[in-house]
């Protein structure tokens, strides 16, 4: 008699399953989704999914980390590549119009939405996003304040409050997507918030001579 193993599939492969995960995750949040909405997903028993990835806490958590390093990266990017706040926050705002409506993928970001109506039981991992979708907005916060420090921006520009908008932008234009927008109707919004940021009293900042 033939025996067929109880365990993880000879075809399993972790990264394919993580990325599976993340989408479900993505699409449902972490509350509504369920261990067999990810055995569905992933096409295996919910035994492999415990060994490859521990409970659902501990996979959501992961699945936080790769959202962050890849679909969410171009955030941390465009803040080290821009030369000022104003062009590091446009062009992160615009990023998000694109990313946040790519057809055939969930819409808005799981940063924002994987956590919004939880039960006290799931309060750990709101805190978690919360921390992160926060760590955006210290971000952007002291690239502005590196712009005042340089003379790019007046000093009574109040970098924390500026910087909040823009994070409150982005979860703005988030729900947007996941109520039907597109990517250019985001565009839109986009534009218009960066009618908000002060003038700048010059592009850039000096280069130190020498």
């Amino acid at each position: 008699m033939v025996t067929r193993s109880r365990g993880r599939p000879r075809s399993f492969d972790r990264d394919t399953a993580l990325e599976r995960a993340t989408h479900v995750f993505w699409r449902h949040g972490y509350g509504a989704t369920s261990i067999s909405d990810l055995t569905a997903a992933l096409g295996i028993g919910a035994p492999s999914l415990y060994a490859a990835f521990g409970d659902k806490r501990t996979l959501f958590e992961e699945v936080v980390a790769h959202y962050v390093e890849t679909y969410g990266s171009f955030v941390g990017q465009a803040m080290a590549e821009e030369p000022t706040a104003r062009r590091a926050v446009e062009r992160v705002l615009r990023r998000a119009a694109d990313e946040y409506a790519v057809p055939g993928r969930p819409a808005g970001c799981l940063i924002i939405s994987a956590a919004t109506n939880y039960q006290d039981s799931d309060r750990e991992i709101a805190e978690k996003l919360r921390v992160v979708r926060e760590g955006n907005a210290r971000a952007f916060s002291s690239r502005i304040r590196v712009d005042i420090a340089a003379g790019v921006l007046p000093e009574d520009v109040d970098a924390d409050a500026l910087g909040r908008y823009a994070g409150a932008v982005m979860q703005g234009m988030s729900q947007q997507a996941r109520d039907g927008a597109g990517a250019e109707e985001l565009r839109s919004v986009a534009e218009l918030a960066m009618r908000a940021w002060p003038a700048e009293l010059r592009e850039e900042p000096e280069t130190p001579a020498g």
